[in-house]
C-alpha cells in the first residue's frame, strides 16, 4: 500500500509522527507536505494529495493542518476524492466502512499525536463494505459529475 500525506506550517511534527507510525506499518509513504515552520498555505498540500489518491500514484492519503477542515476541503475539491476529517477512531473507521472515504484528515491543533496515530489505524484497518452504501456512494460521484 502506497499512501500520500500532505501537512501545512501547523502540523510539521505531527506529519513526521504518522509518515513514521505509517513506516512501522510497513505502508511506503509519498510525503508531499511542508518540514518548514513558515506561514504557508493548506489548499496547495490538500490538492497535491487529493490529485495522488485520484490519478492512482497512492492508494490512500492524509491531509493535516490545524483543524483538517481547510486541507480536507481543499483535497475534496479533485475529482473523484472522498475526504473526510476525524477527530476520534469511530468515525474514521466508519468513514471508510460506509463512504469509501479514500482521504483522512485531522488537525494538529484539535487532537494529539497519539490521537492521530489511533485515527489512522481504525481508518486503514477498516474496509469498505459496499452492498447498501454503493448507492450513496455512487450518489456522491454524480454530484461531481454535474
Amino acid at each position: 500500500m502506497k499512501i500520500a500525506i500532505s501537512n501545512d506550517h501547523t502540523a510539521v511534527e505531527m506529519k513526521k509522527a504518522i509518515k513514521a507510525h505509517l513506516m512501522d506499518r510497513g505502508i511506503q509513504v509519498t510525503d508531499m507536505g511542508t518540514d518548514s515552520p513558515e506561514s504557508c498555505d493548506y489548499p496547495i498540500y490538500g490538492e497535491k494529495v487529493g490529485r495522488a489518491v485520484a490519478s492512482g500514484e497512492a492508494d490512500l492519503g492524509i491531509v493535516i493542518c490545524g483543524t483538517g477542515v481547510g486541507i480536507s476541503m481543499a483535497a475534496n475539491k479533485v475529482k473523484g476524492i472522498r475526504a473526510c476529517v476525524c477527530s476520534e477512531p469511530c468515525t474514521a473507521r466508519l468513514s471508510r466502512m460506509h463512504n469509501d472515504s479514500n482521504v483522512l484528515g485531522f488537525g494538529a491543533r484539535i487532537i494529539g499525536i497519539e490521537m492521530a496515530k489511533m485515527i489512522t489505524d481504525a481508518w486503514l484497518d477498516a474496509e469498505y463494505e459496499g452492498g447498501r452504501h454503493q448507492r450513496r456512494v455512487d450518489q456522491l460521484m454524480e454530484i461531481e459529475n454535474r
